[in-house]
């Protein structure tokens, strides 16, 4: 069995909550599961609890996949929130432990939105606290109310190894659920594709193997809301697990 970590979204303790009010809660939204979850591949949702306890289990783990979520705080890659964008800074620290137990441990590592923007602060670069404040003629790339039903084209650059991935894509689309995005690109990383308004949208790390340490800014376990009409995700996790 292949044994795939997968960081996981918190909720913090709120009195209103009619359900664990006081009580901080670990989860993963289950299109993720699904995705990951390929014949004799074990999904783990990796806990919090303290490092002494932790890195034994990452240790056992073939692969890590960082999951999407809430924006990463402005202070992780040291700016100060421009907007109401707070972020969660006590995830950011614990994402970025485990990213760097991967990369320093030879780990296969999948960067899914979120997960794709704290491994470019990894690596040293920088975000857009939010694309319409700071970017001028951008796409729309998030909707509330559609959620994962809004897309755009991709941009892939064919002579990259994204470019082999999907060699027959004329024009590829794929779903859009962020505001933040990569402004300047972290060292070492490598540019796969971007969206038709200038937006890094897929990256890889050029120290480890094609593909072994990668990331994209779509959630492609979410292509199932949009079928066929937006890239096929299977090349994505394929080769990851093709790495372990």
């Amino acid at each position: 069995m292949i044994n795939i970590g997968i960081t996981p979204s918190f909720m913090y303790p709120d009195v209103e909550r009619p359900v664990y009010g006081p009580k901080s809660l670990t989860y993963i939204e289950n299109d993720m599961m699904d995705y990951v979850a390929q014949h004799g591949v074990l999904p783990i949702l990796l806990p919090d609890i303290s490092d002494d306890r932790l890195y034994p289990i990452l240790q056992q783990l073939h692969g890590v996949i960082l999951q999407g979520g809430v924006d990463i705080a402005p202070e992780t890659y040291g700016e100060i929130p421009i907007g109401p964008w707070k972020g969660d800074q006590y995830r950011d620290e614990y994402e970025l432990k485990i990213i760097d137990f991967a990369i320093n441990n030879g780990k296969p590592l999948l960067g899914i939105c979120r997960g794709f923007q704290l491994m470019n602060v990894y690596f040293g670069g920088t975000l857009y606290q939010d694309t319409k404040t700071q970017r001028q003629d951008v796409n729309h790339h998030r909707d509330a109310q559609q959620y994962d039903r809004i897309k755009h084209p991709l941009i892939i650059r064919e002579d990259t190894f994204f470019g082999s991935l999907y060699p027959d894509h004329i024009t590829p689309f794929v779903n859009t659920v962020h505001h933040q995005a990569v402004k300047d690109l972290g060292k070492d990383l490598e540019v796969w594709a971007t969206s038709d308004d200038g937006l890094i949208e897929a990256f890889g790390y050029t120290k480890e193997k094609p593909g072994k340490v990668m990331g994209v800014q779509w959630h492609p376990e979410f292509t199932p809301t949009l079928q066929n009409e937006i890239i096929d995700s299977k090349p994505i996790i394929d080769t990851f697990l093709s790495h372990v």
